[in-house]
Protein backbone atom coordinates (compact mmCIF):
# COMPACT_ATOMS: atom_id res chain seq x y z
CA UNK A 1 0.00 0.00 0.00
CA UNK A 2 3.06 2.58 0.60
CA UNK A 3 3.78 2.62 -2.76
CA UNK A 4 0.68 3.93 -3.86
CA UNK A 5 0.32 6.17 -1.14
CA UNK A 6 4.14 7.79 -1.96
CA UNK A 7 1.90 8.28 -5.75
CA UNK A 8 -1.00 9.86 -4.61
CA UNK A 9 1.18 12.77 -2.78
CA UNK A 10 2.74 14.02 -6.20
CA UNK A 11 -0.62 14.02 -8.08
CA UNK A 12 -1.99 15.81 -5.23
CA UNK A 13 0.47 17.99 -4.76
CA UNK A 14 0.54 18.86 -8.76
CA UNK A 15 -3.58 19.01 -9.25
CA UNK A 16 -3.33 21.73 -6.49
CA UNK A 17 -0.02 23.64 -7.98
CA UNK A 18 -2.54 23.32 -11.11
CA UNK A 19 -5.57 25.01 -9.79
CA UNK A 20 -3.54 27.60 -8.21
CA UNK A 21 -2.35 28.46 -11.53
CA UNK A 22 -5.58 28.65 -12.87
CA UNK A 23 -7.39 30.42 -9.96
CA UNK A 24 -4.44 33.17 -10.02
CA UNK A 25 -4.64 33.70 -13.75
CA UNK A 26 -8.32 33.78 -13.74
CA UNK A 27 -7.71 36.93 -10.62
CA UNK A 28 -5.15 38.40 -12.96
CA UNK A 29 -7.47 38.61 -16.06
CA UNK A 30 -10.23 39.98 -14.31
CA UNK A 31 -8.21 42.43 -12.45
CA UNK A 32 -6.27 43.57 -15.48
CA UNK A 33 -9.84 44.18 -17.41
CA UNK A 34 -10.63 47.98 -17.76
CA UNK A 35 -12.53 49.70 -14.89
CA UNK A 36 -15.26 51.52 -16.40
CA UNK A 37 -16.92 54.86 -14.88
CA UNK A 38 -19.54 56.61 -16.05
CA UNK A 39 -22.43 59.58 -15.75
CA UNK A 40 -25.85 60.13 -17.00
CA UNK A 41 -28.70 62.53 -16.03
CA UNK A 42 -31.55 60.32 -16.20
CA UNK A 43 -34.40 62.84 -16.92
CA UNK A 44 -36.48 63.23 -13.52
CA UNK A 45 -36.57 59.65 -12.49
CA UNK A 46 -39.36 59.68 -10.36
CA UNK A 47 -41.30 57.21 -8.27
CA UNK A 48 -45.16 57.82 -9.03
CA UNK A 49 -46.33 58.15 -5.09
CA UNK A 50 -47.12 61.38 -3.52
CA UNK A 51 -44.40 62.57 -1.22
CA UNK A 52 -46.58 64.70 1.78
CA UNK A 53 -42.97 66.13 2.75
CA UNK A 54 -42.48 67.80 -0.38
CA UNK A 55 -44.95 70.68 -2.29
CA UNK A 56 -43.77 68.99 -5.95
CA UNK A 57 -45.68 66.46 -6.82
CA UNK A 58 -46.08 66.26 -10.30
CA UNK A 59 -44.67 63.40 -11.25
CA UNK A 60 -47.45 61.67 -9.66
CA UNK A 61 -50.31 59.91 -11.49
CA UNK A 62 -52.60 63.16 -10.71
CA UNK A 63 -49.88 65.43 -10.72
CA UNK A 64 -49.34 67.78 -14.27
CA UNK A 65 -47.12 64.96 -15.38
CA UNK A 66 -49.69 62.42 -15.40
CA UNK A 67 -46.62 60.03 -13.65
CA UNK A 68 -48.34 56.28 -13.57
CA UNK A 69 -47.02 52.69 -12.59
CA UNK A 70 -46.45 51.47 -15.85
CA UNK A 71 -44.88 54.96 -17.04
CA UNK A 72 -42.42 54.52 -14.17
CA UNK A 73 -42.04 51.04 -14.73
CA UNK A 74 -41.59 51.62 -18.71
CA UNK A 75 -38.39 54.12 -17.76
CA UNK A 76 -36.63 51.90 -15.36
CA UNK A 77 -36.74 49.28 -17.76
CA UNK A 78 -35.43 51.36 -20.36
CA UNK A 79 -32.60 52.64 -18.13
CA UNK A 80 -31.46 49.28 -17.33
CA UNK A 81 -31.36 48.13 -20.46
CA UNK A 82 -29.05 51.10 -21.73
CA UNK A 83 -27.05 50.52 -18.82
CA UNK A 84 -26.29 47.32 -19.72
CA UNK A 85 -25.55 48.56 -23.73
CA UNK A 86 -22.99 51.09 -22.74
CA UNK A 87 -20.93 48.72 -19.53
CA UNK A 88 -21.15 46.17 -22.29
CA UNK A 89 -22.71 43.99 -20.09
CA UNK A 90 -19.73 44.33 -17.39
CA UNK A 91 -20.23 46.00 -14.10
CA UNK A 92 -19.30 49.69 -14.06
CA UNK A 93 -16.98 50.43 -11.49
CA UNK A 94 -18.69 53.48 -10.56
CA UNK A 95 -21.70 55.11 -12.16
CA UNK A 96 -22.33 58.19 -11.39
CA UNK A 97 -26.20 59.68 -11.92
CA UNK A 98 -28.07 62.65 -11.38
CA UNK A 99 -32.32 63.79 -11.14
CA UNK A 100 -33.13 60.60 -9.12
CA UNK A 101 -35.89 60.99 -6.51
CA UNK A 102 -34.71 58.47 -3.71
CA UNK A 103 -33.99 55.33 -2.64
CA UNK A 104 -37.51 53.66 -4.14
CA UNK A 105 -36.50 54.19 -7.43
CA UNK A 106 -32.29 52.78 -6.82
CA UNK A 107 -34.06 49.82 -5.52
CA UNK A 108 -36.32 49.09 -7.67
CA UNK A 109 -33.69 49.62 -10.96
CA UNK A 110 -30.90 48.03 -9.68
CA UNK A 111 -31.87 45.44 -7.44
CA UNK A 112 -35.38 44.10 -9.34
CA UNK A 113 -33.76 44.11 -12.71
CA UNK A 114 -31.25 41.86 -14.03
CA UNK A 115 -28.41 44.13 -13.32
CA UNK A 116 -28.92 42.76 -9.65
CA UNK A 117 -26.41 39.90 -10.78
CA UNK A 118 -23.51 43.02 -11.21
CA UNK A 119 -22.88 43.26 -7.74
CA UNK A 120 -24.11 46.76 -7.63
CA UNK A 121 -24.21 49.07 -4.26
CA UNK A 122 -25.62 52.32 -3.75
CA UNK A 123 -24.58 55.50 -2.10
CA UNK A 124 -27.58 58.02 -2.25
CA UNK A 125 -28.38 60.76 0.73
CA UNK A 126 -31.74 62.88 0.65
CA UNK A 127 -31.05 66.39 -0.32
CA UNK A 128 -32.61 69.72 -0.28
CA UNK A 129 -33.71 70.48 -4.08
CA UNK A 130 -36.94 72.19 -4.77
CA UNK A 131 -38.04 69.02 -6.82
CA UNK A 132 -36.59 66.52 -4.63
CA UNK A 133 -34.12 65.22 -6.96
CA UNK A 134 -30.67 64.00 -5.99
CA UNK A 135 -27.57 62.76 -7.45
CA UNK A 136 -26.41 59.14 -6.15
CA UNK A 137 -23.54 57.30 -6.89
CA UNK A 138 -23.40 53.18 -7.74
CA UNK A 139 -20.28 51.13 -7.37
CA UNK A 140 -19.51 47.49 -8.05
CA UNK A 141 -17.79 45.35 -4.92
CA UNK A 142 -16.35 43.07 -7.13
CA UNK A 143 -14.13 46.39 -8.62
CA UNK A 144 -14.00 48.81 -5.35
CA UNK A 145 -14.22 48.64 -1.74
CA UNK A 146 -15.88 51.49 0.04
CA UNK A 147 -14.11 53.47 2.53
CA UNK A 148 -15.80 56.81 3.21
CA UNK A 149 -19.02 58.64 2.01
CA UNK A 150 -19.68 62.65 2.32
CA UNK A 151 -22.80 64.73 0.69
CA UNK A 152 -21.16 68.10 0.54
CA UNK A 153 -23.75 71.20 0.86
CA UNK A 154 -23.47 74.03 -1.38
CA UNK A 155 -23.99 77.03 1.26
CA UNK A 156 -24.53 80.71 -0.26
CA UNK A 157 -22.96 82.97 2.78
CA UNK A 158 -25.70 85.33 1.12
CA UNK A 159 -28.36 83.51 1.45
CA UNK A 160 -28.83 81.09 4.23
CA UNK A 161 -32.51 79.47 2.41
CA UNK A 162 -30.39 78.88 -1.11
CA UNK A 163 -31.27 75.19 -1.63
CA UNK A 164 -29.49 73.00 -4.59
CA UNK A 165 -28.48 69.38 -5.35
CA UNK A 166 -25.35 68.25 -3.36
CA UNK A 167 -22.05 67.23 -4.56
CA UNK A 168 -21.91 63.42 -3.73
CA UNK A 169 -18.17 62.50 -2.76
CA UNK A 170 -16.92 59.02 -2.04
CA UNK A 171 -13.50 57.43 -0.98
CA UNK A 172 -12.87 53.94 -2.44
CA UNK A 173 -9.86 51.55 -2.55
CA UNK A 174 -9.72 49.63 -6.08
CA UNK A 175 -8.19 45.94 -5.86
CA UNK A 176 -4.14 47.04 -5.60
CA UNK A 177 -4.73 49.20 -2.52
CA UNK A 178 -4.89 52.29 -4.84
CA UNK A 179 -7.45 54.98 -3.53
CA UNK A 180 -9.78 56.83 -5.47
CA UNK A 181 -11.65 59.63 -4.16
CA UNK A 182 -15.01 60.05 -6.56
CA UNK A 183 -17.55 63.33 -6.88
CA UNK A 184 -20.75 63.53 -8.54
CA UNK A 185 -21.82 66.65 -9.71
CA UNK A 186 -25.73 68.30 -11.13
CA UNK A 187 -24.84 71.57 -10.96
CA UNK A 188 -27.39 74.81 -10.56
CA UNK A 189 -29.15 75.03 -14.16
CA UNK A 190 -29.15 77.80 -16.38
CA UNK A 191 -33.59 78.11 -15.61
CA UNK A 192 -33.93 81.58 -15.94
CA UNK A 193 -30.94 82.64 -17.83
CA UNK A 194 -27.39 81.67 -18.17
CA UNK A 195 -26.06 85.21 -17.18
CA UNK A 196 -28.77 85.38 -14.13
CA UNK A 197 -27.32 82.01 -12.99
CA UNK A 198 -23.48 81.93 -13.57
CA UNK A 199 -22.85 82.40 -10.15
CA UNK A 200 -24.88 79.64 -8.90
CA UNK A 201 -22.64 77.14 -10.83
CA UNK A 202 -19.24 79.62 -9.90
CA UNK A 203 -20.51 78.55 -5.97
CA UNK A 204 -20.62 75.44 -6.72
CA UNK A 205 -17.44 74.92 -8.90
CA UNK A 206 -15.64 76.99 -5.16
CA UNK A 207 -17.67 74.75 -3.09
CA UNK A 208 -15.71 71.43 -5.08
CA UNK A 209 -12.36 73.18 -5.47
CA UNK A 210 -11.85 73.52 -2.15
CA UNK A 211 -12.69 70.18 -1.39
CA UNK A 212 -10.22 69.28 -3.96
CA UNK A 213 -7.82 71.55 -2.48
CA UNK A 214 -8.12 70.10 0.99
CA UNK A 215 -6.97 66.62 -0.54
CA UNK A 216 -4.35 67.72 -2.19
CA UNK A 217 -3.36 69.49 0.89
CA UNK A 218 -4.36 66.47 3.11
CA UNK A 219 -1.91 64.10 0.84
CA UNK A 220 1.21 66.63 0.22
CA UNK A 221 0.45 65.62 -3.52
CA UNK A 222 -2.36 64.90 -6.35
CA UNK A 223 -4.24 61.97 -5.40
CA UNK A 224 -6.36 60.03 -8.21
CA UNK A 225 -9.22 61.86 -8.47
CA UNK A 226 -12.63 61.49 -10.58
CA UNK A 227 -15.10 64.42 -10.81
CA UNK A 228 -18.32 63.54 -12.82
CA UNK A 229 -21.38 65.44 -13.73
CA UNK A 230 -24.26 67.64 -15.40
CA UNK A 231 -22.51 70.61 -14.89
CA UNK A 232 -25.02 72.85 -17.06
CA UNK A 233 -22.05 74.49 -18.42
CA UNK A 234 -19.67 73.65 -21.14
CA UNK A 235 -15.85 72.70 -20.97
CA UNK A 236 -15.07 76.45 -21.76
CA UNK A 237 -16.96 78.20 -19.71
CA UNK A 238 -15.75 80.15 -16.21
CA UNK A 239 -17.44 77.85 -13.66
CA UNK A 240 -15.11 74.77 -15.19
CA UNK A 241 -12.21 76.87 -17.12
CA UNK A 242 -11.21 79.39 -14.35
CA UNK A 243 -12.96 78.57 -11.10
CA UNK A 244 -12.29 74.73 -11.13
CA UNK A 245 -9.27 75.10 -12.96
CA UNK A 246 -10.41 71.68 -15.16
CA UNK A 247 -8.74 72.14 -18.36
CA UNK A 248 -7.68 69.95 -21.76
CA UNK A 249 -3.99 68.05 -20.37
CA UNK A 250 -2.56 70.22 -23.78
CA UNK A 251 -3.99 73.84 -22.13
CA UNK A 252 -3.81 73.14 -18.63
CA UNK A 253 -0.50 74.70 -16.63
CA UNK A 254 2.14 72.93 -14.82
CA UNK A 255 0.71 73.67 -11.45
CA UNK A 256 -3.02 72.07 -12.31
CA UNK A 257 -4.40 69.61 -10.33
CA UNK A 258 -7.37 68.57 -12.66
CA UNK A 259 -7.38 67.52 -16.28
CA UNK A 260 -10.82 67.97 -18.05
CA UNK A 261 -11.20 65.12 -20.95
CA UNK A 262 -14.54 66.21 -22.39
CA UNK A 263 -13.02 69.52 -23.89
CA UNK A 264 -13.12 67.89 -27.15
CA UNK A 265 -16.64 66.85 -28.76
CA UNK A 266 -14.48 65.41 -32.49
CA UNK A 267 -12.42 63.19 -30.41
CA UNK A 268 -15.52 61.84 -28.19
CA UNK A 269 -17.38 60.23 -30.62
CA UNK A 270 -20.59 62.56 -30.52
CA UNK A 271 -20.69 66.46 -30.51
CA UNK A 272 -22.70 66.87 -27.36
CA UNK A 273 -24.78 65.69 -24.35
CA UNK A 274 -27.14 68.16 -24.94
CA UNK A 275 -29.15 69.52 -27.86
CA UNK A 276 -30.65 73.18 -28.06
CA UNK A 277 -32.43 73.87 -31.23
CA UNK A 278 -30.26 73.27 -33.60
CA UNK A 279 -26.73 72.98 -31.47
CA UNK A 280 -25.32 70.54 -29.57
CA UNK A 281 -23.46 71.40 -26.01
CA UNK A 282 -21.25 69.06 -23.24
CA UNK A 283 -22.75 69.72 -20.23
CA UNK A 284 -22.11 66.37 -18.79
CA UNK A 285 -18.25 65.43 -18.46
CA UNK A 286 -15.74 63.84 -16.45
CA UNK A 287 -12.94 65.31 -14.87
CA UNK A 288 -9.81 63.94 -13.76
CA UNK A 289 -6.17 64.51 -11.61
CA UNK A 290 -3.33 64.75 -13.38
CA UNK A 291 -2.03 61.52 -11.30
CA UNK A 292 -4.39 59.83 -13.33
CA UNK A 293 -3.32 60.53 -16.88
CA UNK A 294 0.10 61.00 -16.16
CA UNK A 295 1.15 58.36 -13.84
CA UNK A 296 3.29 55.52 -14.89
CA UNK A 297 1.98 52.45 -12.14
CA UNK A 298 -1.12 51.64 -10.40
CA UNK A 299 -4.38 52.60 -11.69
CA UNK A 300 -4.68 54.87 -14.93
CA UNK A 301 -6.19 56.89 -16.96
CA UNK A 302 -6.77 54.98 -20.60
CA UNK A 303 -5.85 57.02 -23.20
CA UNK A 304 -8.58 57.82 -25.91
CA UNK A 305 -11.28 56.45 -23.73
CA UNK A 306 -13.33 59.23 -22.87
CA UNK A 307 -16.54 58.97 -24.46
CA UNK A 308 -20.22 60.46 -25.36
CA UNK A 309 -22.37 56.95 -25.47
CA UNK A 310 -24.94 57.83 -28.70
CA UNK A 311 -26.55 54.22 -29.22
CA UNK A 312 -29.35 54.88 -31.75
CA UNK A 313 -32.03 53.34 -29.61
CA UNK A 314 -31.23 57.44 -27.75
CA UNK A 315 -32.30 59.78 -30.13
CA UNK A 316 -35.56 60.21 -32.83
CA UNK A 317 -35.47 62.58 -35.87
CA UNK A 318 -35.84 66.13 -35.25
CA UNK A 319 -38.47 67.46 -37.81
CA UNK A 320 -37.49 70.78 -36.40
CA UNK A 321 -34.11 71.93 -36.47
CA UNK A 322 -32.80 68.83 -38.41
CA UNK A 323 -30.76 66.02 -37.83
CA UNK A 324 -31.79 63.92 -34.63
CA UNK A 325 -32.37 65.28 -31.17
CA UNK A 326 -32.57 63.07 -27.92
CA UNK A 327 -35.43 60.63 -27.41
CA UNK A 328 -36.47 61.52 -24.15
CA UNK A 329 -39.38 60.57 -21.68
CA UNK A 330 -41.02 64.09 -21.62
CA UNK A 331 -40.93 67.61 -23.08
CA UNK A 332 -42.68 69.69 -21.10
CA UNK A 333 -45.84 68.05 -20.12
CA UNK A 334 -46.16 65.69 -23.19
CA UNK A 335 -45.06 61.99 -22.84
CA UNK A 336 -42.65 60.26 -25.51
CA UNK A 337 -41.74 57.10 -23.44
CA UNK A 338 -37.86 57.87 -24.06
CA UNK A 339 -34.75 57.78 -22.54
CA UNK A 340 -33.28 60.90 -21.09
CA UNK A 341 -32.55 64.95 -22.42
CA UNK A 342 -28.77 63.73 -21.91
CA UNK A 343 -26.89 61.74 -23.50
CA UNK A 344 -24.17 59.40 -21.05
CA UNK A 345 -20.63 60.34 -20.93
CA UNK A 346 -17.92 57.33 -19.66
CA UNK A 347 -14.19 56.60 -19.46
CA UNK A 348 -12.07 53.61 -18.75
CA UNK A 349 -9.52 53.31 -16.12
CA UNK A 350 -6.83 50.21 -16.44
CA UNK A 351 -4.10 49.04 -14.52
CA UNK A 352 -0.15 49.47 -14.98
Amino acid sequence: MRPLSILKVPLLFLFFIEFQIVISSEAYSQESKNLRVAFWNFENFFDPFVDSTRVYNEFTEHGSQHWTKSRFYKKRNNMYKAILAISENEPFAVLGIAEIENRYVLNSLFNQTPLKTHNYRIIHYEGNDNRGIDVTMIYCIDKLQLIYTEAIKIVNPQNPNYRTRDILYAKFYDKRGDTIHCFVNHWPSRYGGERETVKKRALAANTLKNKIDSLVFLHQTIPKIIIMGDFNDTPEDPSICEVLNAKSFEKSDKNAVLVNLFTDGRKLGFEGTLKHQYNWQIFDQIIVSKSLVDNEKGLVYKQNSATIFHGDFLFEKDESYGGVKLFRTYVGPKYFGGYSDHLPVYIDLIFK
